[in-house]
């Protein structure tokens, strides 16, 4: 069985996503964050040391990090269709958005929800880094699904779990007012049972 320490508010709600999708059973352990700080409880940190969620536990392996969490859950699926094989001219187009949930967006938008907690008046050289990148991110999105249906082409993927609860930050934020083709997504992607089913857990 696999167990998620899932912490509500994070980005731990993509692992259920894709556990709902893969339909692969599966058990979670809440841990709140506490409700002055914010930060994750001492709970999440004796199971790994970084205190982060997502954290699963399988097999005797506990294993933090979005990503290497979502490639290991694919491994654990006899089949499926939300990882393009190799072979797929879409496989490496996947794997980019994958690691860009992370690598890439999640910096400027977590910066911005971090220096939003403080009074600012715009002119630090750190709030035009992160408002450069933000309208380089966002714009690149925004043409890639115009231009198709999810982020590694016409079918459905792991990738769009990680780009969407990123993505919801982004909209928590109001990022996304301007962005009509990234809204429409986030409203398709959200309708997915599987989804529903993630949400409901917390």
């Amino acid at each position: 069985m696999i167990k998620v320490h899932h912490l509500n508010q994070s980005r731990s709600t993509r692992v259920l996503w894709l556990l709902e999708e893969l339909k692969l059973p599966y058990e979670v352990v809440h841990h709140a964050r506490d409700p002055h700080t914010r930060l994750a409880p001492a709970s999440l940190g004796q199971v790994h040391p970084l205190n982060k969620a997502p954290v699963i536990e399988h097999k005797g392996l506990v294993l933090c990090e979005s990503g290497a969490v979502m490639e290991y859950l694919l491994d654990q699926a006899d089949s499926t269709s939300l990882r393009p094989h190799k072979s797929d001219p879409n496989y490496y187009q996947y794997l980019e958005w994958l690691h860009f949930a992370e690598g890439t967006l999640a910096l400027p938008i977590i910066a911005t929800l971090l220096m939003g907690m403080e009074q600012r008046d715009g002119s630090a050289p750190m709030d035009g880094y992160i408002a450069k990148e933000l309208t380089l991110d966002l714009n690149y999105i925004a043409a890639t699904l115009e231009k198709q249906a999810f982020f590694a082409g016409e079918q459905f993927s792991a990738a769009d779990i990680m780009m969407t609860i990123t993505l919801e930050f982004a909209a928590n934020l109001k990022l996304l007012d301007d962005k009509p083709q990234i809204q429409a997504y986030l409203k398709k992607v959200q309708n997915r049972e599987a989804y529903q089913a993630a949400r409901a857990l917390g």
